[in-house]
């Protein structure tokens, strides 16, 4: 696996590989990588919280992040950047370091994606569940052009960003080989 030193852009929500999100940029910290990272067509990991670890000590963010690249951006109505991010692949982050503004960077070592060896029968009715998410919320649907309903990982992940659990859970399932666990929990989960 591949390392290198990345910045990170820690949220209390999660981007997952496929996933898009839109962003309001407002800090410097943060203008300045969105701007290194467009010039450079590089991109960035998004990071979730970890609300009982120590700031100081970088403890506050989870291992587990996505690196994700800016797909589209623009100077919104109150003068702040707005961007639309894709994750592109799970890293596992280690040996944050943070810079005089405030930027943490981090060493980011890819990590293998789960086999997508899953029968498109055992994903529903959560495929269902996900359509109606997806028409009753613009803001969601709005970030995707082409949603692949039909394509089990990809409606797992969506699950997973938008389940209203805490970030630690989330991690336990990105930590394992493969996305059982999520199923499993998932089909207990969704009607």
């Amino acid at each position: 696996m591949s390392q290198s030193q990345v910045p990170l852009f820690p949220l209390s929500a999660h981007l997952l590989p496929e996933g898009r999100m839109y962003l309001r940029i407002f800090e410097p910290r943060y203008i300045r990588m969105v701007k290194q990272a467009c010039a450079e067509n590089t991109g960035f990991v998004m990071c979730m919280l970890n609300a009982k670890g120590d700031k100081s000590a970088n403890e506050h963010i989870y291992p587990i992040g996505t690196f994700a690249h800016v797909v589209d951006f623009d100077l919104m109505d109150d003068g702040l950047l707005g961007i639309k991010v894709a994750g592109s692949h799970l890293v596992e982050v280690s040996n944050i370091t943070s810079e005089s503004d405030g930027l943490r960077l981090g060493q980011c070592t890819s990590l293998s994606d789960w086999p997508e060896d899953i029968d498109p029968k055992q994903i529903a009715p959560m495929d269902e569940r996900l359509k109606e998410i997806f028409a009753k919320y613009e803001d969601i649907s709005g970030l995707y052009d082409n949603p692949r309903f039909n394509d089990p990982l990809w409606v797992l992940r969506r699950w997973l960003e938008l389940l209203p659990v805490d970030g630690g859970l989330k991690q336990q399932f990105l930590q394992h080989n493969d996305c059982s666990k999520l199923l499993n929990y998932l089909n207990a989960l969704v009607p």
